[in-house]
């Protein structure tokens, strides 16, 4: 990791598709306002309380309200690094990790494909035990969580494309 010196317990789950758009574009809707809730699986009950700024903007934040089992904990990311239409990244400042940075990756295929790649490094609360308890289900969910998120971004990049050549056919 860039932002924070990885351990022994750091965990590193990586997740990369290939998008139907250039990675600006891909950026740009990850850019936009409720771009998190378009991109929250439905089964993850995590609900945006707060946000100040956008992942432009150093400092700036989102507060999500995520369910443990029975009870709720906020979970407040701030933004760390942008570099527009190349990356953003995200650090846990509080919530149930004591470390999660998430790095959101575009990266330029052609003019109309990119990759994206999310970087996700975290540690497990009890240190090793923590580990040995959640670790399999904890790269379970990320799976599938990114793989909806990779998916719902595949198909707005197709959806919008598929709107512009309807629009310069019908001009």
């Amino acid at each position: 990791m860039r932002a924070e010196q990885e351990t022994k317990l750091t965990e590193v789950f990586n997740y990369r598709s290939r998008m139907p758009a250039s990675a600006e574009e891909v950026y740009g809707f990850h850019a936009e306002p409720g771009a998190l809730e378009r991109l929250t699986p439905p089964w993850e009950k995590a609900k945006v309380v707060s946000r100040t700024g956008g992942i432009e903007q150093a400092g700036s934040r989102v507060t999500l309200r995520v369910p443990l089992g029975p009870i709720s904990q906020n979970w407040i990311a701030e933004h760390r690094d942008c570099q527009p239409g190349r990356m953003f990244r995200d650090v846990m400042v509080s919530g149930p990790f004591p470390r999660w940075e998430h790095t959101h990756s575009f990266i330029a295929e052609s003019a109309t494909s990119s990759w994206l790649e999310d970087r996700v490094g975290y540690e497990f609360p009890f240190g090793w035990l923590g580990k040995i308890l959640g670790g399999a289900y904890t790269r379970r969910r990320l799976e599938k969580m990114f793989a909806w998120r990779h998916k719902v971004t595949a198909e707005e990049m197709t959806a919008r494309a598929a709107k512009r050549s309807k629009q310069i056919g019908g001009e």
